[in-house]
């Protein structure tokens, strides 16, 4: 592979030089040699080669540079010539003459002459590549002479130029005209790229002719579009199948087909929430309620007392019933709330929201099992404050969950691993702060009426504007609104509203409205939503959520001003907005807040502050653009419009909106410093013919009045003929195309991909030959656009006015495309035959991320409006995109229906466009848009239809950038239109009948027809040719080659009385032929194609039909190809579809087989007795066998029957086939049951076997065997083998397994109890809990991949031993996996008994209903269900159900005739069953049906108080059974455990339906929901779905097996029906079948150990491997349990809830079955839990002593363990304790009923005393033990509490100073003991609270005994409670301290003086003495001295 490149010449070079060349391929250069002092041309003559190793990809880019060579400074670049290498792929040799460009990307005179080769790998060549031009629109021709460029494109662009410029040569093809060389082009695409800028007459060049046909002939066979034969599908684009979606044309955009609004219509929603418990709440000796609030509606749960880690278990329902928007905005709110009750509200622990949308945005809609993290909103400084582990899941009508299987989960959770944050959420949320500001609003619209504005003007002179806006702020349940502006319709605030939240916010939206303030009531403006997912990015490089300063655009209802406006909705955000209501500039900030920070205000309340106001230039620069529209046609005028003129207006923002725009100009225009000069200054410097052209450009907005002419009945049209009105609007806009520009090139990427993934599902719908390699060349599609994207925006540099979003969304869209481009690129190289799909689902994401990046939140310029008015009101509108209508030079930035045709459709505004009234089209447009700068307009008619005049106004004469007031076409061409109706399918039924009356009418221009009516029929082949003659079509007849009107087909359904109704609508393009084109393949003749059918936004069907356009010549009709083929006499004047188009038929046989009717409903209040069914397909057709009762027998007599008729060969064309049902009544008349359509026969049709297949004819033996010990073995050791493969399997027990056990036993060695549990002690319940570890255990591996590495395994080892080996390996890391899950582990050395034991045998139990498993049982017996009746519309909310009248039963079998031999020639063949060999005889059977009915999961609550009282009602034929005395009491996952005998007679009654009811006391029963069951087909099917077999064969026990025949007569018996050679029996445990030998156990034990020989566990074992058999092997139903969805008739597709049971069939004339199993809910076991507490130690002191203030404590201990309500203990208290220790000697007893599978305590009490009766609850087994400090005047003080969880508790230390708070807190490894296992336990454990900072600490220790007894043991050995008898405990000797001083005042105080204050008392007793002898010493000292002085 080799790419060759030869320069040739350089010409017209300017000067004399050196000169040099340099040519760059995939990055790699070449340099010429350097030609020396060179004159005008250069002549290099060099070839260049690169070797390729990837073939060259159609996109990439070849560059050639010219340069002034210098030896001393750096070349000087000439010019630079780059060429898409496309047409060199495809042609693999090309000449190229073109033009430089320099670096300016302006044209210059040099050119260059190059050949260009390509080598292929293959030699292939490519074929052209429809799709690749299909954005790709080129510079205009005039571009070349102004050199001015788009102010926002940077200067150096390379490929700025698409490959549509050069003038290709192919080899030995002339150029046909001189000329310039960029002029003409020989081979084009059909898109004709370049035909853009077109010449106009009015330019100076000279009009050139009509040009040739686009594409040689030669060419041709690449587009018909079907894959031609020699070209390499790679890169072939199919048709697909609307023939719209790929689009040939580059004048014309796509319509949409789709036409109601589907936002805004309300739907019926589920929220469904469990809260199961919580965990860590933060707080003492709480009472927690949890509080779930959805939207406005809150419930609680029940309150738990005194415990910090609540179990509720409790489930709340929601039903909403609103749209899609407002359900996704609803806030999800679960709080917990301590101490509340009827008094008081309570205080918030902490709370956790997110909104509906992020649940509804999961996978399976669900959040299963996780915690909710609680935080504070009043104090954020504050962590965390909790978990509360729920359930959270949102189902919308139609949606099915998943739920994974309730049943007991006892596994240990890992919070933080398990935590409720969708993907990607860290789950360490911060806080954050999120500013909206709002700066400004512009255009609002009037808001009071203007009476009392007229009157205070009349009398007062004052003018003011009539509205008084506010902006409101929604965001996460929080709302704050700025202050109100007073009559402004231009308002200012500069104010921002401040939510605090956590970051990320579970929140999606933030919604912004403007209201108007009103003393009444206020009303939104307009409401505009910021999703944050766009304004943000969370990955490593990504950014925080930041918007602006940007302005949005809002709209909503029509702008006049009414009192009460009936589509106030859309200004509230719901639909889609009819028109431009205001636009407001605002910005967004988040900013994370450091919560460590003292100075943080903590509250979370919403606030208001002002904001720095921004400069006006912000948003960028303002300026003008030009919207420019050309009405070309207006067709489809609903009648109802008919009578007065009709003109349409066009509105941008506010401008053109003349009618109810603004009385004053917007204040855009004249806020230029310097007046309009500069405006017109600009206009004047870029226009390049002449001056002052838009001194004085007034906007015309609409067109003139027009009275409408009538087309048909139903709709008129506008006589435009070749005169279309114009209009053109001028307005004031900030410029920020750019973003526009990025949105649209990936607009463009993503149009691509999604019109290449539909034409590859097309392809794979309907097998077309190699789908994968279109999806090849998709993807290098993909990944050149994504390059391309990167190029085109690596060049965006910096402007003033871009915002931080700008610039991040920008980063952060390259990256995403970039890492898609190259995904993409490696996804090609995965793409195989066999991955098609998958990869197909991985594009459908890419699709997906791109549309979601193409979406701009930013605004700039608004939508475009176009609506038609009738008598001043405004009737229909329509509503495009600015972006789309964009201008730019750069062909990838280019609106995609910019310089367009696009067909619009216009719609009834807001809900009156609901449902029918919406399908119906108000009109439809042909118009012509371009909008860009002003300064720009030279090219805005560049896209027209050519060969118009412009009509100008009076002002614009003779200025040539005038816009035209109107185009008068002076070319126009005849056509004649041929549509070819054949058939049409799946159509909507329109009639109560349940068919429709159907005919078509097909619109082209302003003509119409009808095809004929056929009654009553939903598949019409009407084989009908509709003949248009004397079309005029305008524009010039190359185009219209091109590019064709489109052609409307509407289908209607014919009424008797009143008009037609509408049933669907579809468009089609037709293939068009000119004068001068042959009539011969292989275009012609044009080939049928389905075309879908819409209705609404809903598919109604497909039509099958083909459209061509043929031009008259100038000889008249006479050169049209003949119309052959008879006109059909019968049919009157109706010509049949022509020959060559009609399909090719051949001859098939059809064979019915007619089983019976079923479940027929009344017909006109009549019973249905004598039923026939009729089936017909193209006009043949049979009847059954009249049924003569069908109340005695619904089964036909005649069981097959056959009919022939001719069907196409091409089977995707096949018609479809009708089955009906009739009545006959007395007297010949016949009335009509209902109706069913097979639309594809496909999976009827008969296809011998392939006899070469190696397992058809094996004749080698293949041996299964299986080990001897294997009936009590798991699953796991079972190896399925492959059909082919003959080989032996032995599965052997590996040595290693045998050495875990034996140490296992060693490890368990001190706990007898766990050894295999004993035969007695299991039950069936063992069996299904042990059945459900194994299904989790599965589901998990699944999660975690196993089965993907198995998939790769398999694929990557050839032969027979890989996917053995594969298989194996997993086999054995499931082993590893449940031998590492059975090993008692630290976490796990304590389950329940029988859990995990690889002993017990197991049953399947599936996780939805059998029928989905087994293919609804449809292996030979089909179920068709008749309707009747008109087809529901979603708002009626009738769905498929209720329109089923009954059920068809039988078969059909569809082949060519003759039959090959082979069939005919089978032993045993009967001719009258034709196809169906070997059915059974449908004559009445007896059957006893055994339903067990398990459990019910998740039921609906029916009562008040949330819950439900269920029972279990049954019915099935004339037998009714209500269970209701055994009524469950208020509960929503009720365990039946019941099951009911019922004996039935098929086929009368054969429709089972379980249904499960809500109890009431008063009043009649609810229906909670219920499921029904066809148990004939399950009966009669080949799965054997009468009773499932089991795993073993075992004849007592828990496993007895259930059927009355033994293993080894069904398989005698399935040998017999099936036609097999066997079973074979012997040597003993052997068996053989066909060419299998199967090897087991040969011996079986009986109750009484006695060992016997039997053969049932070979014949058992090949039983389970009957699908390996070969020819008529097929899966057997095993022993099992399904779980099935219970649906209410009332709340149609939503679940209720679910159910598990099975169901057994025994004939009545076998030997009867054994008794039903048991499988009553296992009885709780009686337990009593006696705990002695001995001693505390370590105890905080809390109090404060009276006299002498040293601290105490007065403690006692509290326990309890079912509730505190129910059962708590507490011991005596031992007074003051000093040192925290407390003596005790106290017993607790606690008798409790335990339910051991599921480890749970059951518990029934009334709950509350209104109760009727008890309610059961189950509760977990945990033991809670509290401190307490009792106080005797006031409440008691909470020390510190500890919960052990009876199941697996630490092991207590054996003393206080071991015992630390880590054992409680899991941080270290203590071993983990079960009390049902160690029966008694003594030790140390810790008690912990929390401080002030929430975290954990030690407040106590506590010395415990735990002894477990069963209520017997209890009886025989009884103790005492506290410390009475029996076996009292010894009183605590507690120390002298422990009493109180009141009672004993002496001893205390001794006790005072003696010990503690001995030192202290001598010493104040010294000090007293002193002091005594110094008062004295005073006392006396006076006398002393006076008698001294006197006496001396």
């Amino acid at each position: 592979m080799a790419l060759f490149v030869h320069l040739k010449t350089v010409s017209e070079l300017r000067g004399r030089s050196d000169r040099i060349a340099k040519v760059t391929f995939r990055g790699q250069s070449f340099h010429s040699r350097v030609l020396e002092n060179c004159a005008d041309v250069a002549d290099f003559d060099e070839t260049f080669r690169w070797p390729v190793a990837s073939s060259i990809d159609k996109n990439e880019l070849l560059e050639i540079q010219i340069f002034n060579y210098s030896k001393v400074f750096s070349n000087k670049l000439i010019g630079t010539f780059r060429m898409v290498l496309q047409k060199v792929v495809e042609e693999s040799h090309v000449e190229v003459a073109d033009t430089l460009m320099d670096d300016n990307n302006a044209v210059i005179k040099t050119s260059l002459n190059v050949e260009i080769r390509y080598q292929a790998i293959d030699g292939t060549m490519g074929s052209w590549d429809d799709g690749d031009f299909l954005g790709d629109e080129t510079l205009q021709e005039e571009e070349k002479d102004s050199q001015e460029t788009d102010g926002l494109l940077p200067g150096s662009r390379p490929s700025s130029r698409p490959p549509g410029e050069r003038s290709f040569r192919s080899k030995g093809r002339e150029k046909t005209k001189g000329g310039r060389d960029g002029e003409h082009k020989a081979g084009r695409s059909v898109f004709s790229a370049m035909k853009l800028g077109k010449n106009r007459s009015h330019k100076e060049e000279p009009p050139r002719q009509d040009e040739p046909a686009v594409l040689e002939m030669d060419d041709l066979d690449h587009l018909a579009i079907r894959l031609g034969d020699g070209l390499d599908p790679d890169s072939v684009s199919l048709a697909s199948v609307t023939a719209l979606t790929t689009n040939v044309s580059n004048k014309r955009s796509k319509p949409d087909i789709k036409m109601e609004p589907s936002a805004g219509r309300p739907m019926d929603y589920q929220v469904s929430i469990t809260v199961i418990e919580a965990r860590q709440l933060v707080g003492l000796n709480m009472d927690p309620v949890v509080c779930v609030e959805v939207g406005d509606d809150k419930k609680y749960t029940s309150m738990k007392e005194s415990t910090n880690c609540p179990y509720y278990n409790e489930y709340f329902v929601f039903d909403f019933h609103v749209s899609p928007d407002v359900m996704f905005d609803k806030i999800i709110k679960i709080s917990v709330i301590h101490s509340k009750n009827l008094l008081r509200s309570g205080t918030l622990v902490g709370s956790f929201k997110m909104d509906v949308g992020t649940v509804y945005s999961q996978p399976e809609h669900q959040f299963h099992h996780k915690w909710a993290i609680l935080s504070d909103p009043d104090d954020i400084s504050a962590g965390l404050k909790g978990y509360v582990k729920c359930d959270v899941a949102v189902v919308g009508k139609g949606d099915n969950i998943k739920t994974p299987h309730k049943a007991n989960e006892t596994d240990e959770d890992d919070i933080e691993g398990n935590l409720l944050l969708p993907e990607g959420v860290p789950a360490e949320r911060q806080w954050a702060r999120f500013y909206v500001k709002i700066y400004r609003a512009e255009g609002l619209p009037r808001m009071n009426t203007s009476l009392m504005a007229n009157v205070k003007k009349a009398f007062i002179g004052e003018n003011k504007d009539l509205v008084d806006p506010y902006v409101q702020v929604f965001f996460a349940g929080q709302k704050g609104k700025t202050s109100v502006q007073k009559s402004s319709y231009e308002p200012l605030w500069n104010e921002q509203v401040v939510f605090t939240d956590l970051f990320p916010p579970l929140c999606k939206r933030i919604k912004v409205q403007i209201r108007d303030s009103d003393k009444v009531n206020d009303v939104a403006i307009g409401t505009h939503f910021i999703d944050l997912r766009k304004i943000s990015n969370d990955g490593d490089k990504g950014f925080l959520p930041t918007l602006g300063p940007a302005w949005v655009n809002m709209y909503g209802s029509t702008r006049n001003y009414t009192l009460l406006d009936e589509h106030q909705d859309l200004n509230e955000g719901l639909g889609e907005g009819v028109s431009f209501r205001a636009r407001l500039m605002l910005g967004l900030a988040v900013e994370i807040l450091d919560t460590s920070n003292p100075e943080l205000t903590s509250s979370t309340e919403v606030q208001v502050e002002q904001a720095t106001p921004v400069s006006e230039s912000c948003t960028g620069k303002t300026e003008e653009f030009f919207l420019f529209g050309a009405f070309l046609e207006a067709s489809m005028i609903d009648r109802k419009n008919g009578d007065k003129p009709i003109t349409f207006e066009v509105t941008i923002g506010n401008y053109g909106n003349e009618v109810d725009g603004l009385s004053r100009p917007q204040r855009h225009q004249p806020r230029k410093e310097h007046g309009d000069e500069e405006e017109v200054d600009l206009i004047q410097n870029s226009s390049d013919d002449e001056g002052d052209d838009s001194g004085d450009l007034a906007s015309v907005s609409s067109t003139p009045p027009m009275r409408p002419q009538i087309t048909d009945r139903n709709y008129f049209h506008l006589p435009y003929l070749e005169r279309k009105p114009c209009i053109y609007i001028k307005s004031w806009w900030p410029d920020q195309r750019r973003r526009l520009y990025n949105a649209n090139i990936m607009d463009h990427i993503a149009d691509k991909l999604e019109e290449g993934l539909n034409d590859v599902q097309e392809m794979i719908k309907t097998e077309k030959s190699y789908p994968e390699r279109r999806l090849r060349g998709v993807l290098e599609e993909l990944s050149s656009g994504c390059h391309r994207f990167l190029s085109l925006t690596d060049k965006d540099q910096g402007h003033s006015s871009r915002t931080r979003l700008d610039r991040e969304r920008l980063k952060s869209c390259m990256r995403e495309l970039e890492s898609m481009g190259q995904q993409a690129k490696s996804l090609r190289a995965q793409v195989k035959r066999h991955t098609v799909r998958d990869k197909l689902r991985l594009c459908q994401n890419f699709l997906q991320k791109l549309r979601f990046l193409a979406d701009e939140p930013q605004h700039s310029i608004p939508d475009v409006f176009i609506w038609m008015m009738s008598n001043n009101k405004r009737i229909a509108y329509a509503r495009v995109p600015s972006k789309d209508l964009l201008f730019s030079i750069a062909g990838e930035e280019l609106g995609k229906d910019c310089a367009k045709v696009k067909t619009l459709f216009l719609k009834l505004p807001g809900k009156r466009g609901f449902g029918s009234a919406g399908w119906t089209v108000q009109a439809k447009l042909e118009l012509y848009l371009w909008l860009g700068l002003s300064k720009q307009r030279k090219d805005f008619l560049c896209g027209l239809p050519c060969g118009f005049e412009e009509v100008k106004a009076a002002q614009g004469l003779g200025l040539h950038s005038f816009p035209p007031i109107s185009l008068v076409y002076t070319k126009k061409q005849a056509f004649q239109l041929r549509a070819h109706m054949y058939q049409a399918r799946s159509l909507f039924a329109a009639d109560s009948s349940g068919l429709s009356d159907p005919f078509a009418r097909v619109f082209f221009i302003n003509q119409s027809q009808c095809t004929e009516v056929l009654n009553e029929t939903l598949c019409p082949t009407w084989d009908q040719m509709l003949v248009f003659d004397n079309l005029e079509l305008y524009g010039e007849a190359q185009e219209l080659r091109d590019d064709p009107p489109i052609i409307v087909i509407e289908i209607y359904d014919q009424d008797s009385m009143g008009k037609a109704d509408f049933m669907g609508r579809t468009f089609a393009k037709p293939l068009v032929k000119m004068a001068d084109e042959a009539y011969c393949p292989p275009r012609f003749p044009p080939q049928l194609e389905y075309y879908q059918i819409y209705r609404g936004n809903a598919t109604a069907g497909d039509l099958l039909a083909a459209f061509e356009l043929l031009q008259i010549g100038p000889a008249g009709k006479a050169d049209l190809p003949p119309i052959n083929g008879p006109v059909d006499i019968d049919r009157g004047p109706i010509m049949p579809v022509p020959v060559g188009i009609r399909p090719v038929l051949s001859k098939y046989r059809v064979e019915v087989l007619f089983w019976g009717l079923r479940d027929l409903k009344r017909v006109n209040l009549a019973q249905v007795d004598r039923p026939r069914v009729d089936i017909e397909c193209a006009g043949k057709g049979v009847q059954s066998s009249l049924i003569h009762n069908y109340k005695k027998n619904p089964n036909f007599g005649t069981l097959v029957k056959w009919f022939e008729v001719d069907l196409p060969e091409n089977e995707l064309l096949h018609p479809p086939l009708n089955i009906r049902v009739v009545d006959c009544r007395a007297f010949g008349r016949y009335t009509l049951v209902g109706s069913h359509a097979v639309s594809s026969l496909r999976r009827f049709i008969y296809r011998p076997p392939d006899r070469s297949a190696p397992d058809w004819n094996a004749m080698g033996e293949v041996v299964v065997s299986m080990e001897p010990e294997v009936p009590v073995k798991k699953l796991e050791t079972m190896v399925k083998l492959d059909a082919t493969s003959d080989a032996v399997v032995k599965v052997d027990v590996t040595e290693e397994e045998k050495e875990k056990k034996k140490k296992k036993k060693k490890g368990t060695a001190e706990e007898p109890e766990d050894e295999e549990p004993d035969e007695s002690m299991l039950d069936w319940w063992s069996k299904y809990f042990a059945s459900i570890d194994t299904m989790k255990e599965q589901l998990r591996q699944e999660a975690s991949g196993t089965d993907l590495e198995e998939k790769e395994e398999v694929d990557s080892t050839e032969g027979l031993k890989g996917p053995m080996k594969g298989k194996e390996k997993a086999k054995a890391a499931k082993e590893d996996k449940k031998k590492r899950s059975q090993s008692p582990g630290p976490g796990q050395g304590v389950e329940a008994p029988e859990k995990k034991k690889p002993k017990i045998d197991e049953l399947k139990v599936y996780s939805k209903e059998l029928e989905s498993e087994f293919d609804n049982f449809e292996d030979w017996l089909h179920t068709f269900n008749l309707l009747r009746g008109k087809t529901g519309d979603d708002e009626d909310g009738s769905t498929e159900e209720e329109r089923i009248v009954g059920r068809f039963k039988g078969s059909l079998c569809v082949y060519k005739v003759p039959l090959p031999e082979d069939v005919s020639r089978e032993a045993g063949y009967d001719p009258t069953f034709g196809m169906f060999q070997g059915i059974p005889s449908n004559d009445p059977i007896n059957v006893l049906v055994r339903v067990y009915v398990v459990r019910a999961t998740d039921l609906h609550p029916a009562d008040i108080n949330g819950k439900a009282d269920p029972y279990i009602a049954i019915r099935l034929g004339k037998t009714d059974i209500r269970d209701k005395e055994n009524y469950i009491s208020k509960q929503l996952n009720p365990v039946f455990g019941k099951s009911f005998d019922i004996e039935a007679s098929f086929p009368m009654e054969s429709m089972l339906t379980v249904a499960i009811y809500d109890w009431d006391l008063v009043g009649t029963d609810d229906l909670i929901g219920e499921t029904k069951i066809d148990l004939e087909n399950r009966f009669y099917s080949k799965h054997r779905a009468t009773c499932g077999i089991a795993q073993t064969y075992s004849i007592h026990g828990y496993n007895i097996w259930r059927d009355p025949m033994k293993p080894s007569q069904i398989l005698t018996r399935l040998c017999k029906e099936g036609k097999v050679d066997g079973p074979h029996f012997g040597p003993p445990g052997r068996v053989k079948v066909a060419n299998r030998v199967f090897t087991g156990p040969s011996e079986i034990e009986d109750e009484n150990g006695q060992r016997r020989p039997t053969d049932e566990h070979v014949a058992l074992y090949a039983l389970r491997h009957w699908e390996d058999m070969p020819r008529v092997g097929c899966r057997l139903v095993p022993e099992h349990v399904e779980t099935r969805p219970l649906l209410n008739p009332d709340k149609p597709g939503i679940e209720q809830g679910r159910l598990e049971l099975w169901v057994d069939m025994f004939p009545m004339d076998m030997p009867a079955p054994g008794t039903p199993l048991d499988i009553s809910p296992r009885k709780p076991k009686k337990y009593e839990l006696r705990v002695i507490v001995w001693n505390t130690d370590e105890v905080v002191l809390e109090d404060d002593d009276f006299f002498t203030g040293e601290k105490s404590s007065d403690i006692f201990v509290r326990g309890w363990l079912k509730g505190q309500q129910e059962d708590k203990q507490d011991t005596d208290v031992h007074y003051h304790s000093l040192t925290g220790e407390g003596n005790f000697n106290w017993r607790y007893l606690f008798p409790f009923d335990y339910l051991a599978a599921e480890e749970r305590i059951v518990i029934s009490k009334k709950e509350s005393m209104f109760s009727w009766d008890e309610t059961e609850y189950k509760i977990p087994a945990r033991l809670t033990l509290q401190i307490w400090d009792a106080d005797h005047f006031s409440a008691d003080d909470f020390l510190g509490a500890i919960e052990l969880d009876l199941n697996r508790f630490p092991r207590g230390a054996k003393t206080a100073k071991q015992c630390t708070m880590e054992m409680a807190t899991g941080e270290v490894d203590v071993p983990l003991v079960s009390i049902f296992k160690q029966k008694r336990v003594k030790g140390w454990w810790p008690l912990l609270a929390r401080n002030e900072n929430d975290e954990f600490e030690l407040t106590g220790k506590v010395e415990a005994e735990l002894h477990l007894l069963t209520a017997e043991e209890a009886e025989k050995n009884p103790v005492g409670l506290a410390r009475s008898e029996p076996d009292p405990l010894e009183k605590p000797n507690r120390p002298d301290t422990a009493f109180v001083w009141f009672l004993n005042p002496l001893k205390s105080i001794k006790y005072l003086i003696c010990t503690r204050y001995k030192w202290l008392i001598v010493k104040i007793v010294l000090a007293l003495l002193g002091l005594l002898m110094l008062a004295l010493f005073l006392y006396s000292l006076p006398g002393y001295m006076v008698k001294k002085l006197l006496g001396a």
